[in-house]
């Protein structure tokens, strides 16, 4: 995979991606990932890539011409380009799958009060945002998709069924996680960790996943294909009871159906 990431400030985004898992993946040809300056693409002596915007109103514009030229130079018949934008989707799980299976991404980074209008007409396939606030420019963003999409690449991650079991990959957040000490300042790990019952430690699992999903991010909760005996879980998560209070359902007695309705 080849990823462009178009930028006014290249140092903030070169820095980052030579270390950890992005720097190894790119030392073993997994991703090609560049960092294109704009200025460098920009016409006249002092290489203007903003200017004020039309109608008034305080802050200055990319200009079209510069981000126009510098998606020529890059584009090949695979492109996809992704414009770094608050007023995009949200990037999630599911998105960064997405842009996992492209073959080559052109990242732009916008600054100061956007880009022009013409660019999200005319140039850009996709506008993605990280979240509801404001930052300074699309660069940590396109960072933050960058790295989420890199580690989906085949042969990025030393075990390739760890992305199937993180938060977000089944819609609910990770169950928690200990290592050794067994015991430590009188906190001891869950004994069913430590059973050696696979089948008990995996309904452990998803029943801990289901109580921090709801208590934290139960927006997520629709979504996440829970069976009707995981709702009934939820519904006494509601009454107070707590997971440890509660047996989760074996495998085998779980109902295959999908959301609320086929609880009937």
């Amino acid at each position: 995979m080849r990823i462009d990431i178009v930028t006014l400030f290249p140092a903030m985004v070169e820095g980052p991606l030579g270390e950890s898992m992005i720097g190894r993946a790119r030392a073993r040809g997994l991703v090609d990932i560049r960092v294109v300056n704009l200025r460098d693409y920009a016409g006249g002596r002092h290489r203007t890539t903003d200017d004020y915007q039309f109608g008034g109103g305080g802050g200055m514009v990319l200009k079209p011409e510069p981000l126009f030229a510098a998606v020529s130079a890059l584009r090949t018949p695979a492109t996809r380009v992704v414009l770094m934008d608050p007023r995009g989707r949200t990037f999630t799980q599911r998105l960064a799958h997405e842009l996992a299976a492209e073959t080559h991404l052109v990242l732009l980074a916008g600054r100061y009060e956007g880009v022009d209008e013409r660019v999200n007409e005319r140039l850009v396939d996709r506008a993605i945002s990280i979240g509801d606030y404001v930052l300074t420019g699309g660069e940590l963003p396109a960072l933050v998709i960058v790295d989420a999409v890199t580690r989906l690449l085949p042969g990025v991650l030393g075990n390739e069924g760890a992305t199937a079991r993180e938060s977000f990959a089944s819609g609910l957040l990770e169950p928690p996680q200990y290592t050794r000490p067994e015991e430590w300042e009188g906190a001891r790990v869950p004994a069913v960790l430590l059973s050696g019952d696979h089948a008990r430690i995996a309904r452990w699992r998803r029943l801990q996943a289901l109580w921090r999903t709801w208590r934290e991010r139960p927006d997520l909760l629709e979504g996440a294909g829970l069976t009707p005996d995981e709702w009934k879980l939820v519904e006494r998560f509601e009454r107070g009871e707590r997971p440890d209070t509660i047996e989760a359902p074996a495998d085998g007695e779980r109902d295959q159906g999908h959301g609320r309705d086929s609880a009937g």
